[in-house]
């Protein structure tokens, strides 16, 4: 997998060897990241970060802050070893071995929101619909911030029941649906 844009445009990433996932593709990202626009200074929460590829394309970009989160200790040694073999600074990324439907609860309790939380769970378990419950329930995303879901068409996100959190945008990549929500003020 290649970084598609940024300082690190072209550098290949490596995946995790022996854990099951779905990488998002680059034409999805690409075109995430053009609906995004400029990221420059932004905080970014990854979870289900997997090899990290949407975090460090942010990185790379300009982003000012990443956050990667999975619960798969293979997974966190691949983000560890994909942000080294880039020379990343260590200024500008934290990685968290955790339950990303447990996580959002701990990340209310810190003073600082994120303006970006991408989440890209494993397809079929609800897992979408129920993170993103989660993080409307608690107090993560700063005032204009957004949150992106990359779930499976068949996923069934019921937007309608969140409270902090509004519809804005919604595109199919032919299985892959990617939902845009914000944070209301």
């Amino acid at each position: 997998m290649r970084i598609i844009g940024g300082e690190y445009k072209s550098r290949s990433i490596a995946m995790p060897r022996g854990v099951e996932m779905r990488p998002t593709q680059d034409k999805v990202r690409e075109a995430l990241f053009n609906i995004l626009g400029d990221i420059t200074g932004k905080r970014i929460l990854e979870l289900f970060a997997g090899s990290g590829a949407f975090g460090i394309e942010a990185i790379s970009r300009g982003a000012g802050s990443v956050t990667f989160v999975d619960n798969n200790f293979r997974c966190i040694q691949t983000i560890k070893s994909n942000l080294k073999s880039l020379d990343v600074p260590d200024t500008v990324y934290g990685i968290i071995k955790a339950d990303a439907l447990k996580l959002p609860a701990k990340l209310a309790l810190a003073p600082e929101k994120y303006d970006i939380v991408f989440l890209d769970p494993p397809y079929y378990r609800d897992m979408a619909k129920k993170c993103l419950i989660n993080i409307d329930s608690y107090d993560i995303v700063a005032p204009v911030g957004q949150v992106i879901v990359e779930h499976f068409k068949k996923d069934a996100l019921e937007v309608a029941e969140l409270e902090r959190l509004v519809f804005v945008d919604e595109r199919r990549y032919g299985d892959t649906v990617i939902t845009i929500l914000r944070r209301t003020s």
